[in-house]
Parts: C-alpha cells; structure tokens; sequence
C-alpha cells in the first residue's frame, strides 16, 4: 500500500520539522509528513549546547553572519537577507518560547533546556496536523512522473514534493548521485587536537586568549584555548579545524601548531616588555607569578620551558633565556598528531554541491519538486548556534517558496 502526501520530509531533525511547521502555518491545506529512520525525533537538538540548545547567534547583521561559515559564505548572503537571527528571535517567541543572550552572541532558550525547543516543535506539528513517522528508514528514492515515491523498510510513500534534510547521511547521498548530484566527500569539522607535550601536560582546564596558526598554511585563528587532557581545545582551536577541515584531513591529521600565548604581542615586542620586567623584577624570582593575562601555572611551564630554573631571578637572566622565553610565549611550536571529537556536535564539511541549488528557493537545479534543508548540502559553520541558524533559514525559504 501507498501512503499518499503532498510533501514528504526525510529527516526529522531541527531543519525537518522547522520546515514542515513553516509550510503548514502559511499553507494549512497541505497534507505533510516527516519520516524519521531512528526511535525518536529531534535528538541532535536534544544534545546541543550541552543539553541547553544553542538555537542561534547575537549577529543580527547577514553580512556578519556569514563570515561564520567555512563553507556556504556565499550562497548564504542571500537568503540570510531573508531570514536572520532576528527572525528566528522572533519566530519562537511567536511559539512561546523566549530565548536569552549568552557570552559571545551564544543563543539560549531562557529555560535552560533543549527540551523546550523539541516540546515547541512537537506540540506545533500535532496542532497542525503533521504526520510524524519514526522508525522509518529510507531505502531507497524513486522519480516517477510528476511523484516522487520514497521506499523504507516496511512502507512505501508518494509525494508530489520531496524534501531531503537527513543532515550528515551519507545512504542519503549515494542515492542523490544515482540522481545526478555531485556529492562534495565529507570530511570532519570542529574537531579538538591531540597533542603530547611536556608543557601543557599538568595543565588541563587552563585557559588562555591566544593566536594559533598552522605551519605552512594560511590558516590562523584567535580566540580562548582550553588545553586538555589530550591536548587543546576551545575556540580559537574549533575555528582553526572548521576552516581548515579538508587542509587538516589531506595532512592526516598530523602537522605543526604555533600558539602566541600573548595573542597579537610579536616576538620583538615581547623581548623589549621582559627586559623592562627584568629591570623592575631584579630580586624577584621569574617563575613566581605570571606578569601576563593568563595562569601562573602556564607561566611557570613556559619559564621552564624556555631553560629557565625555578628559582632564577630576573636580573641573572642571560639573553639567550630572554630570547626563548619570549618565542616560547610568542611562538611555542606543538606537534599535532590527531584529533578527537568535539563533545557530541559532530559537524562534517561536506555535502551536496552548492551549484546544484538555488538558494532562493532551495530546490535542487536538476530535479524539480527536490528540495534540501540544514546540513545535508555542503554549509557548515562553527560552534556557536550557527549550524542551527543555517536549518532555519533553509526550511523557512523552502516553506515559503512552496
């Protein structure tokens, strides 16, 4: 037997009920349904942001706001004109749901809670009438005439409109390049480095505002790093392996780190403000206490690092001590050999090539009634509730052309 809709949705993530609620708001005569392959629907948003859902970012200007994505900076310009931040703010206020400002523009529900966004997404698609179907599996996806008709493992479905938003699946893939769509191969994105090192090794959960580049590329960043039990983290190091996802990758994972522990302080600059220390400090011992905006236990380590003992004052500091211990805070070199996962917001750079869609309407540009919303194509962003920002915006331009 056939179940009959006029738009099925794969997919039941932020980016598939956002826009099956958006189309039956502003088209309540339409029969919609959501197939979801796992038990239960909405578990990425769940265990977003440490269970309280980053649902967006304070950046309410659209040229800003791509400058947060590695990949779809340019096809986004568009459509974020259409819909922001702004509008998403008001969308779930419309829908009950109040959202507060957190450090660096992170986005939160007041609750505290994701479950607040999946209880506003369950109780708008029973209100409106969407069918929501777990356990459901696509197998496989066929075009036939003016229908498309969708096979899982124990039913079959015919839609007029076909709406992909399965995020990071790669059998969903596969089967759109039986279709003729190029397939951008994913690759891991906001990703933490693994790395050995007796400096940082007695130092998990110091932090500190740095610049990090990595050797023989262009790729920099700046912002908190996190150094952990396996290495570092933070920020500055999930911007680096998001812009860089398919550099890093192509190096396996193993290349060289140059951290500036005083971020945008050079080398030359940071000699002349430790010779002024060592005038000041002369009876002073040099690993005592941090003269930078970070800890004295990272201080000590680097002041150790640099062939400097414990107890050495800073007027028996020979030149050659002043010079390493101003590289070792301005250029510390570390060895990445791999990467572990970024808590459960696994991201992948990758996904349907961007040329293929248009972004005004998001329907793909070789299948007619083909649509794609969220991850699934080839936009990825970093931490910070711009991935969500992306589902949004890509289901509401959808539901509205539709």
């Amino acid at each position: 037997m056939n179940q009959n809709f006029d738009i099925i949705i794969v997919g039941g993530g932020a980016a598939g009920f956002f826009t099956a609620i958006n189309i039956v708001e502003k088209n309540p005569k339409l029969k919609v349904a959501i197939l979801e392959r796992g038990n239960e629907v909405l578990q990425k948003v769940r265990i977003s942001g440490g269970g309280r859902c980053n649902v967006t970012h304070a950046c309410f200007e659209p040229n800003e706001l791509v400058k947060f994505y590695p990949r779809g900076e340019k096809e986004l310009r568009g459509p974020f004109h259409q819909f922001c931040s702004g509008d998403t703010i008001e969308w779930f206020e419309k829908h009950g749901v109040e959202l507060k400002i957190e450090d660096e523009g992170r986005m939160f529900p007041v609750s505290n809670s994701s479950q607040t966004i999946i209880d506003c997404f369950l109780k708008a698609t029973q209100k409106l009438g969407i069918t929501v179907l777990t356990g459901q599996s696509v197998q496989s996806i066929f075009k036939k005439d003016d229908f498309w008709k969708i096979e899982t493992q124990n039913e079959n479905y015919i839609a007029t409109k076909l709406i992909l938003a399965t995020g990071s699946n790669p059998k969903v893939w596969e089967m759109l390049q039986t279709f003729g769509h190029a397939v951008v191969s994913p690759v891991p994105s906001l990703f933490t480095f693994n790395i050995k090192d007796s400096r940082i090794k007695e130092l998990p959960g110091v932090a500190a505002q740095v610049s990090v580049k990595v050797k023989d590329t262009k790729l920099t960043s700046t912002g908190p790093l996190l150094i952990t039990h396996w290495g570092m983290s933070g920020p500055a190091i999930l911007k680096l392996s998001a812009w860089g996802a398919r550099i890093l990758h192509d190096k396996n994972y193993q290349f060289t780190i140059f951290v500036n522990w005083l971020n945008d302080i050079e080398t030359s600059e940071a000699e002349k403000i430790l010779k002024d220390l060592k005038q000041e400090n002369a009876k002073k011992a040099v690993s005592k206490k941090s003269p930078f905006d970070f800890p004295n236990r990272l201080w000590e380590s680097l002041v150790l690092a640099s062939g400097i003992e414990t107890e050495t004052k800073w007027a028996d500091l020979s030149k050659v001590q002043l010079q390493n211990l101003a590289d070792q805070l301005t250029n510390a070199s570390f060895q990445v050999n791999g990467k572990s996962t970024f808590k459960e917001e696994f991201v992948t750079a990758g996904g349907i090539d961007l040329k293929e869609i248009n972004f005004k309407t998001m329907e793909s540009k070789l299948h007619e009634n083909l649509y794609f919303a969220g991850e699934i194509v080839n936009i990825d962003a970093i931490t910070g509730g711009f991935n969500f920002q992306n589902a949004w915006t890509s289901g509401f331009i959808l539901a509205n052309n539709i």
